[in-house]
């Protein structure tokens, strides 16, 4: 090695070093700062679910919450290092950081005025932490699929090059998968899934290209204001509120409208006189992390686990859903309560592959998380007669599950039969005195009629509305009576049992009351 060349390697480690000390103070400035910064976030949840999101929020962040008058909606105080545990929670479906309240905002009544008032209020607002904390989201999102897009095209040059052929398919299928079940796992993060090949050398030097043309050429941001609005004493619609304040913001930032290629989405929610501006944290709904083999009636992660929340889970309970469809219910509770053993059941062979394939998916996705081979889930699918359980009286904890609401799947007319059956073989199998049910329909008149009938066995406790796709549905929250179950043919039996005394007490009664009457017209006589 020539004496130049050793010079300018070490030049090269010297700057090396340099980098990453100023790279590390800088990280431990941000991170010194963003601890102490206190935001306000919002989330929206499953339409009668607020109660239990919010109970969530306490027991996970320790944090205070508060449900919001429009429903759907919950807010509580964090720090920004807890933002992480925040994409964490079960229950909530999308996340923005709050940017002002208006708990009383006073409308005038007349809509040019109320518009101009939208426009002034742009640049009034205290954009500046809630973009920190947009920033913080964002960026981490953007490390993550840059790193993708390099490693794909190190992945193509080594396919060129003709290079480890057989090495390459085995990891490029490994960390595909990887990547893939990442992608289900922070479905807030949202990120193109590729094919990607670790390229150490190649990903550094690129990324360092990037972050430096970064810094040499800002980029403009693009950005679209979404308005929900929901009350009847506005004078304005929503897309006017949104044109107008969204022009307001575009003047005060100097970033680009775009409604569906945007960076930032700002969010004006407005409920009667109550006005609450926001950053959204993510791109898609949270629930989209379970299921990757999706039926014609797939329930969202997030009310299954209110639903299962509902009953109150224990170590060691077996938690069965009956009629499981894709096994959204099972495989949530199978995630967060891994002490009780989850069983998927139903009587279409399709829906149980469907089930098994998802089942399978997150086995797969827990083993790459753990880095290791695990012995499995506390989880199983089966097929069967919904009517018919092939499971032990008394056996089964919990039951959850998402009846057909004769819509998409069976019919209003086969509910009334169906329904009835399903509750007495549900009853068999809960255990008598502890065992709850949670049940989600939307057939209510049919559900309440056979629940009517069966009052020696269920008692219902609790009922949570929900919106299902547009339509009014219910979870009832039933908990099984200590009454022992009966088989109907047992019932049979005892019945015709006591018919056959009856009977015979009948007839003996009819022959001592014919010889009564004989001996009273015989004393008539003599008399």
């Amino acid at each position: 090695m020539s004496d130049v060349q050793e010079a300018t390697n070490k030049l090269l480690d010297v700057n090396l070093h340099e980098n990453q000390r100023s790279i590390e103070m800088i990280g431990s400035a941000s991170r010194s700062e963003s601890e102490h910064l206190q935001v306000t976030i919002g989330a929206t949840v499953p339409t009668g679910f607020e109660q239990t999101a919010a109970d969530e929020v306490r027991e996970k962040l320790k944090s205070s919450c508060k449900i919001s008058k429009d429903r759907g909606k919950i807010y509580f105080d964090i720090s920004v290092e807890s933002l992480a545990q925040v994409h964490c929670l079960r229950s909530v479906d999308n996340l923005f950081v709050v940017v002002q309240e208006f708990k009383d905002y006073q409308f005038k009544e007349i809509k040019e005025e109320v518009l101009k008032d939208f426009e002034e209020l742009a640049g009034k607002l205290p954009w500046s932490d809630p973009l920190k904390v947009w920033k913080i989201n964002t960026t981490f999102k953007k490390r993550k699929t840059k790193r993708k897009k390099i490693n794909q095209n190190s992945t193509k040059e080594k396919t060129d090059n003709g290079q480890g052929d057989e090495r390459d398919e085995r990891e490029v299928k490994k960390e595909l998968t990887s990547n893939t079940l990442d992608y289900y796992e922070k479905p807030a993060i949202k990120e193109e899934v590729s094919t990607l090949v670790g390229d150490d050398f190649a990903s550094c030097k690129d990324e360092t290209y990037e972050s430096s043309k970064e810094e040499t050429e800002p980029e403009v941001l693009k950005f679209r204001v979404t308005c929900n609005r929901a009350g009847e004493k506005h004078c304005f619609s929503s897309n006017e509120a949104a044109r107008d304040f969204g022009g307001a913001i575009q003047d005060y930032f100097k970033w680009k409208a775009d409604m569906t290629n945007f960076d930032v989405e700002v969010l004006l929610n407005i409920h009667d006189n109550e006005i609450i501006v926001g950053i959204a944290l993510t791109e898609e709904s949270l629930h989209r992390r379970n299921i990757t083999h999706f039926g014609p009636t797939t329930l969202r992660s997030t009310l299954a686990y209110g639903m299962l929340r509902l009953c109150a889970p224990q170590p060691t309970d077996i938690i069965v859903d009956p009629m499981c469809g894709t096994g959204a219910i099972p495989i949530e509770g199978a995630t967060e309560w891994s002490n009780c053993f989850h069983i998927a059941g139903d009587n279409n062979p399709l829906a149980v592959n469907r089930a098994t394939n998802n089942i399978s998916s997150l086995l797969t996705k827990s083993q790459i998380k753990e880095g290791k081979l695990s012995w499995g889930l506390p989880i199983d699918a089966v097929q069967w007669d919904t009517c018919s359980l092939p499971l032990r009286t008394g056996s089964v904890d919990i039951i959850v599950t998402d009846m057909p609401f004769g819509k998409r799947m069976g019919s209003k007319k086969r509910n009334w039969n169906l329904y009835p059956a399903c509750l007495m073989e549900m009853s068999r199998v809960c255990r008598p005195g502890t065992g709850r049910a949670a049940l989600l329909t939307q057939d209510k008149k049919c559900f309440i009629k056979a629940l009517s009938g069966m009052g020696h066995l269920w008692r219902k406790v609790h009922t949570v509305w929900v919106n299902i796709g547009g339509l009014h549905a219910a979870v009832y929250l039933l908990k099984r009576t200590p009454q022992a179950f009966v088989h109907p043919s047992e019932n049979d039996g005892e019945r015709n049992s006591l018919i056959m005394q009856k009977m015979k007490i009948n007839s003996i009664c009819g022959s001592q009351h014919r010889t009564c009457q004989h001996e009273l017209a015989v004393r008539e006589k003599q008399y």
